[in-house]
């Protein structure tokens, strides 16, 4: 027994004779191991990170009141007086990456500068801008500003493409204002979608942490290029959990060009409704992939029939890109121009064959309520897209109501959706222009809300 107690004491006074050299009597570390330097990311973050930015933001928002008290016939009932709109100032922090040095544009996510009446960016050397916006998406959330700064560092873009699940990657940030923070970790997986984020979701997940504030940063290779824009993070106890997301590069940088051009996105239309291909499609359709998007309907007149699209066609691939499921074609149907032509290769009846498509504008998409009618003033109208988010146009929604404006007192709130006007059917802005035209006297609107529906007179 005292034989093996004093084996045991042996072995660890052997131990710590081992670790005393250089945790006692000299530095943390060594230097060097077995002649060789230490690995280290300095280097490569010393290039990269002035170009990562704080970006701030300040708000003035209206203070939402009681829709009671907005309603005129409760006010006149009660002899209220007429409410007088409440506003506070509100702040927000996220980060940017400088992806042009000579125009200095910064690119960030579309959320982190939503509303912002002034955007100051921040540098890693101290030195403070306004900020111009120049375009933002939100159903991608990637945003351009514009800083009129010299001396600037541009990062690097990589290609998202390449990249493989297991490849290590950084985060660089301003995670709740702690400006120049850096995280490290692994791709844990690539073509995220479905999660219900952005309109247009084509993730790359990492277990680099991610935090609030880290919205718009950078994240790297160990080459210090950059792959993607850190976006959001899965967050059941609102910190994070190592699963975060980002927008791969190659998606954005296509994005951010058209942002930079036209302000705005114009994604154009193919006119197809899509499903994905399960198993038992497949079978279905005897094919032995489970990869795919089912044409489930071809829309008139547009682009898919006229290149000669049926209902049934399996596509396996948008150009060179293997479409996964029709969050895929989605995705990269959104990220075409209007007229550029699309080669789509499908499988019909057991044959694959190449059907080649010209992208095309959709109709007038977006319009001010006084537009087309003085009793819409304070309201403004976009076309509701179908599920498929690329195909028919399945209503009109109302983008967005000014409280306390004619088209809020009539009681038109954001988000309804318009399927006809005077007993017309309309699916999209053109059609509910012409049928207001038609009968100048009156409105009456059918009008999805929620899971509900309703009629609203407009006089």
């Amino acid at each position: 027994m005292h034989k093996r107690r004093y084996a045991c004491w042996r072995a660890v006074g052997l131990l710590i004779l081992a670790w005393t050299p250089w945790s006692i009597a000299g530095a943390a570390l060594p230097a060097l191991v077995a002649g060789e330097p230490l690995p280290s990311l300095a280097p490569m973050l010393e290039q990269i990170t002035p170009a990562v930015v704080n970006i701030a933001t300040r708000s003035d928002v209206r203070i939402r009141e009681n829709p009671l008290l907005q309603d005129p016939f409760f006010r006149r009932f009660f002899d209220l007086p007429e409410p007088r709109p409440r506003r506070r100032r509100t702040q927000s922090l996220g980060s940017g990456v400088i992806v042009d040095a000579r125009q200095g544009y910064v690119m960030t996510n579309a959320h982190v500068i939503d509303k912002a009446d002034e955007i100051t960016v921040t540098l890693q050397d101290g030195r403070n801008f306004t900020a111009e916006l120049i375009g933002a998406d939100p159903d991608s959330d990637v945003a351009v500003i514009r800083i009129p700064a010299t001396k600037l560092t541009a990062i690097r873009l990589g290609d998202s493409d390449a990249l493989r699940v297991g490849d290590f990657v950084v985060a660089i940030g301003n995670p709740f204002g702690l400006n120049q923070t850096v995280t490290s970790g692994i791709i844990s997986a690539l073509g995220r979608s479905g999660l219900g984020i952005e309109g247009y979701e084509d993730f790359i997940q990492t277990d680099a942490s991610i935090n609030p504030g880290n919205s718009g940063g950078a994240l790297v290779d160990l080459r210090g290029e950059l792959v993607g824009i850190n976006t959001a993070i899965l967050a059941p106890s609102g910190g994070n959990v190592g699963i975060g997301f980002a927008i791969p590069i190659n998606m954005a940088k296509q994005l951010k060009d058209q942002l930079v051009e036209f302000g705005e996105v114009r994604r154009g239309r193919l006119g197809v409704h899509i499903q994905d291909l399960t198993p038992e499609l497949a079978r279905a359709f005897g094919i032995p992939e489970n990869s795919g998007a089912v044409v489930a309907q071809i829309v008139p007149d547009s682009p898919a029939e006229k290149a000669g699209l049926r209902e049934g066609d399996v596509v396996m691939r948008v150009n060179s890109k293997v479409v996964e499921d029709a969050a895929d074609l989605r995705n990269a149907v959104g990220l075409l121009r209007i007229g550029q032509v699309v080669e789509l290769t499908v499988v019909r009846r057991g044959r694959e064959r190449k059907v080649t498509a010209k992208i095309e504008q959709p109709k007038l998409s977006a319009i001010e309520g006084e537009k087309l009618s003085r009793r819409l003033a304070g309201a403004r109208f976009s076309n509701k897209f179908d599920d498929s988010g690329i195909g028919e146009q399945a209503g009109v929604l109302v983008a967005d109501v000014e409280p306390g404006s004619r088209a809020w007192s009539a009681g038109l709130r954001k988000d309804d959706v318009i399927v006809s006007v005077n007993r017309v059917t309309v699916r999209d802005v053109d059609e509910m222009r012409a049928a207001l035209a038609a009968s100048p006297n009156g409105v009456l609107m059918n009008i999805r809300r929620g899971n509900g529906a309703l009629f609203l007179a407009i006089r």
